[in-house]
């Protein structure tokens, strides 16, 4: 997945530009998008996704006919083993990436987890993100950031934008593989999610979708109950697509969220 920019999108805009190279490596896939600028909601110039298995050659392919940015920041929840790799593909610019790492707070987002740095940076990311298109869009307000990929979170930020507190729960991937080694005679479904499912397969495809968006709704909820007002909520995530059509709350689908967030802390960086 990706798109080819004419070589002359890239050149610079003036003397302030930055050229900025954010990455967000999940459980299944790696995402990249290329920037001008970290100004907010800044336009990527080019961006791609791979699964993490064909990583190992995007030196040779995707990255090779891009212009050389002049900072990298990435977000990882795969692990050092899959960081490693990555880094090994980002020595064709000889250019040092940094790694978010959790903190107790960082561009306008505080971060209320027990121990800050044990929150998963790509829930972290996230909530920097929605923060930034609930103050681009008015005054401060309550959001809910929801990602739904290999696992599921649903995150509840304050008009303040404290992190109160989130849920984690499985995908519908996982979900459904629980059911299929751990319950005789049931295998994964390629069903429909309706009210009233009457075989097996809508069964199990719309307990997922349900389990999934019914914790959305719990959350929403709680939030509400404790800001005095409806909160912003923003879904991401590959899976988004699957749920967000069943999801009964007004909501917004937004791919970029992570990269959103990762924009703001490298703009934040530069100001410092």
């Amino acid at each position: 997945m990706h798109g080819p920019v004419p070589p002359s999108h890239f050149q610079p805009t003036g003397p302030s530009t930055m050229r900025f190279f954010a990455i967000d490596i999940g459980n299944t896939r790696l995402k990249w998008a290329l920037y001008e600028s970290t100004a907010p909601g800044a336009v990527a110039l080019d961006q791609g996704a791979v699964f993490l298995e064909n990583i190992d050659n995007l030196a040779d392919s995707e990255w090779k006919e891009l212009p050389q940015p002049d900072a990298v920041l990435g977000c990882n929840v795969a692990g050092d083993a899959v960081r490693r790799r990555v880094e090994e593909q980002l020595e064709l610019w000889d250019l040092a990436p940094r790694w978010v790492v959790s903190s107790a707070g960082a561009a306008g987002v505080t971060n209320g987890y027990d121990h800050p740095g044990r929150l998963g940076t790509d829930r972290f990311v996230a909530q920097i993100g929605a923060r930034q298109h609930v103050l681009r869009r008015g005054p401060p307000r309550p959001a809910l950031v929801v990602m739904v990929g290999t696992a599921v979170t649903v995150d509840a930020l304050d008009a303040n934008g404290k992190f109160l507190g989130g849920l984690i729960l499985p995908g519908h991937g996982i979900m459904l593989r629980a059911l299929e080694g751990g319950t005789a005679g049931l295998r994964v479904p390629t069903g429909e999610v309706v009210d009233f499912p009457t075989n097996t397969s809508d069964a199990l495809t719309s307990g997922g979708t349900y389990a999934i968006t019914g914790a959305m709704e719990r959350m929403h909820r709680h939030l509400q109950a404790h800001c005095g007002e409806a909160p912003l909520t923003l879904m991401t995530g590959g899976a988004g697509w699957k749920v967000a059509p069943w999801l009964p709350i007004e909501h917004e689908l937004i791919d970029s969220l992570i990269f959103d967030g990762l924009l703001a802390l490298q703009a934040e960086r530069a100001a410092a």
